[in-house]
């Protein structure tokens, strides 16, 4: 009998933490780990990073319409995933925003958004907001690298894309294309976090 009710309890402890892992991130050795998620794309497919098999890391992009913030950044990001994902870094975009308050985010705008930016990249909606609260986003846009670490996603770079949103041609950090290249060759990611510049992510509730 006290077997058995160790057995259940034991059971019942691993199912609380599967459960809370699915929704948030934790740490491991220090190191901030994301759980994988499954958000509907604008093509109407779900996507999740396991469907990436060959994929050694991730540039993940929260972002939205209408953030004039965000509306710097589509040619960049279409650079950045033209750049990265052959060698195994595909970038993927978030859009975890409020749509009862913002309007310009919902999920049929964000079909026509990718459509008239011509989007080389998943473009997903988080509809109940748990990734973003899974990475602790906190503005439109908010850069994360992450990679595979012992089978873990874990996050290597957070903060903003570049130095310069307005004006491109006058970067002269580029942080998410610094962190990658510096984990693609084996050696430690220079700046680890920087400060996100834009929107910021309304939560509900």
């Amino acid at each position: 009998m006290k077997f058995k009710t160790k057995l259940i309890q034991a059971k019942l402890g691993l199912l609380i933490i599967a459960t809370f892992s699915l929704f948030t991130s934790f740490k491991i050795h220090n190191q901030s780990v994301v759980v994988d998620f499954s958000l509907k794309n604008v093509d109407g497919n779900m996507v999740s990073l396991s469907d990436y098999k060959s994929a050694k890391g991730f540039i993940i992009i929260f972002t939205c319409n209408h953030c004039p913030f965000a509306k710097l950044y589509p040619k960049r990001l279409n650079a950045l995933n033209k750049k990265y994902n052959k060698l195994g870094v595909p970038l993927l975009a978030i859009s975890s925003t409020d749509t009862l308050i913002f309007e310009e985010d919902t999920f049929d705008k964000m079909v026509k958004k990718s459509r008239s930016e011509k989007f080389n990249f998943p473009y997903l909606i988080d509809v109940n907001q748990m990734v973003a609260k899974n990475f602790k986003a906190e503005k439109t846009p908010h850069a994360f690298v992450i990679w595979k670490d012992n089978g873990a996603w874990v996050i290597k770079y957070n903060g903003a894309i570049d130095d310069n949103g307005a004006e491109p041609s006058k970067v002269k950090e580029k942080y998410v294309e610094k962190a990658v290249d510096a984990i693609l060759q084996g050696k430690e990611v220079p700046v680890k976090e920087t400060k996100s510049v834009g929107c910021q992510i309304h939560f509900r509730g």
